[in-house]
């Protein structure tokens, strides 16, 4: 049992300690991703996260999310050695009973080296947890100065804020309590209410969205009546009926990065937890160009065989919600799903058979996923603008919008490779040779050995082998930068080199 305590400065303190290298204090950007498990946390990081967020084994805000401590700790480990932090989420509502568990769940998470706990149970504070940084999540319903202030005198060094802000809202956050990091989200799917202020799911199905069961009925379809029972008529003068009225568009402010920074913002968060490798690999990416292409990166090399669109994964569409003001569309009445890209139009159904007007530069694949509206089917075959489809759609003969949600050949080429630059010193000692290989991140390897220095008969092949050899880290997570070689030339086999990189690198 954990005692409890009343004083979050006692926290504060040790955390201030474990800190103490000021690592927190001057805040770059960062690019945060979501990861399922530890397979899809690895792809994050391959793609170019700076940061990962992860369930815990319980009280996540993603019940189908959990991970256990053992995948954790290797999830943590494989972050370190890229500079990327591993974020936790800790952010249900608990029961009387649960805090206990609560706590030793977090003491545990500290102890594999979990850089933060993302919560929203302050009730949490009360407890003797670990010198941990905490992060108050976006449940927390952080869109005033007021609720951001307090959180911060809490002992909260992050605020993850509402995704119904607007920029000068965000601004004025800033403006007024300057000392604590914002975090935004800028990709994925929205909740048609405030986040940890709905309460839909728990009326209906007593699944409560702020203990990870949402039931997702803002996906769902509905009749839309008056007070009188009598069907409400859309813009064309349809009754809206089984339409999906409360199912937004996905969050996509990629265009708005430059004034998310001015305004403040110093990490930037993709949604989706339970979304799969695939699209956090693309997405990842996508906005890791974005990031670089307004600070160019000094802690990484990426080695891609795609190029980032955000279309080519689940896609709802997109919107950029209240960011500047109340934008439309901000809906998709027409299916909750996802719809993919814009890639042509239906002139004519017969059967099984399509024919199709497709976008200058579009070519389907056996195997693509097409949709009409909220109707999905998969291509047999491709003969000119004739497309084999699995299943019948009579009846269709107007000119009908046509969208691809998988494009198997893009799928299929969805890999990233993330190198960590290293600058490589060699240099003679008086008994033998020392080697160093100096990561961007700070962290040094060395490797000393006594040998004997034997003059080379060419010179010049001697160096050039030196440098060739030691830079050779394909098996590692390493890229060479700079190689520097700060010795006469000596004669050193092959084999020797291999042997000291090896024993330095690893």
């Amino acid at each position: 049992m954990y005692a409890m305590h009343r004083d979050p400065s006692i926290r504060n303190e040790a955390l201030d300690e474990r800190v103490g290298d000021g690592r927190h204090r001057d805040v770059p950007l960062s690019l945060l991703a979501p990861a399922r498990d530890k397979e899809v946390a690895k792809d994050a990081i391959q793609a170019g996260a700076d940061a990962i967020y992860i369930g815990a084994p319980a009280f996540g805000a993603r019940q189908a999310a959990g991970n256990s401590l053992e995948d954790l700790a290797e999830v943590v480990n494989y972050a370190h050695t890229y500079g990327v932090q591993v974020l936790v989420t800790l952010n249900t509502l608990l029961h009387d009973d649960e805090y206990a568990q609560a706590v030793a769940l977090a003491h545990a998470l500290y102890k594999i080296g979990v850089d933060a706990l993302i919560i929203q149970d302050l009730h949490l504070l009360d407890f003797d947890l670990p010198p941990i940084r905490l992060h108050a999540s976006t449940q927390c319903d952080n869109r005033t100065p007021e609720q951001v202030k307090r959180l911060r005198d809490l002992g909260f060094k992050r605020v993850v804020l509402a995704r119904e802000l607007g920029i000068d809202e965000i601004r004025a956050i800033h403006a007024a309590v300057p000392n604590i990091e914002l975090e935004a989200f800028i990709h994925g799917a929205l909740c048609v209410s405030y986040s940890g202020r709905c309460y839909i799911s728990e009326v209906l199905a007593n699944r409560s969205a702020n203990r990870g069961a949402c039931a997702q009925f803002c996906r769902m379809a509905y009749d839309v009546l008056d007070a009188n029972y009598n069907e409400v008529l859309d813009e064309k003068g349809e009754p809206i009926h089984q339409r999906y009225v409360l199912s937004l568009q996905d969050l996509d402010r990629s265009a708005y990065l430059n004034e998310l920074i001015d305004a403040g913002v110093t990490t930037f968060k993709i949604e989706g937890r339970l979304k799969d490798a695939e699209y956090v690999t693309n997405i990842t990416a996508y906005y890791r160009e974005k990031l670089d292409a307004i600070i160019p990166p000094f802690h990484h090399s990426i080695i891609r065989s795609f190029t980032p669109d955000p279309e080519k994964t689940f896609h709802r569409g997109a919107t950029d919600y209240f960011l500047h003001g109340r934008t439309r569309p901000m809906a998709n009445w027409s299916t909750p799903k996802s719809t993919g890209e814009y890639i042509g139009e239906v002139l004519e159904a017969h059967g099984n058979t399509l024919r199709v007007r497709l976008q200058e530069g579009i070519v389907l694949h056996n195997g693509d996923g097409l949709t009409i509206g909220c109707e999905g089917f998969s291509v047999n075959g491709i003969d000119g603008n004739i497309v084999k489809i699995n299943k019948a759609l009579e009846g269709r003969y107007n000119v009908i919008p046509l969208y691809r949600n998988n494009d198997v050949e893009f799928t299929k080429n969805l890999h990233s490779e993330r190198r960590i630059p290293v600058d490589i010193l060699f240099r003679e000692t008086e008994d033998g040779f020392e080697l160093s290989y100096q990561i961007v991140n700070g962290k040094c390897l060395n490797g000393k050995w006594i040998y004997a220095h034997e003059p080379a008969k060419n010179e010049t092949k001697a160096i050039e082998t030196i440098r060739t050899q030691l830079s050779k880290l394909g098996d590692t997570p390493y890229i060479a930068r700079d190689v520097r070689v700060e010795s006469k030339p000596y004669f050193i086999p092959i084999s020797i080199l291999n042997e000291w990189r090896r024993q330095t690198i690893l």
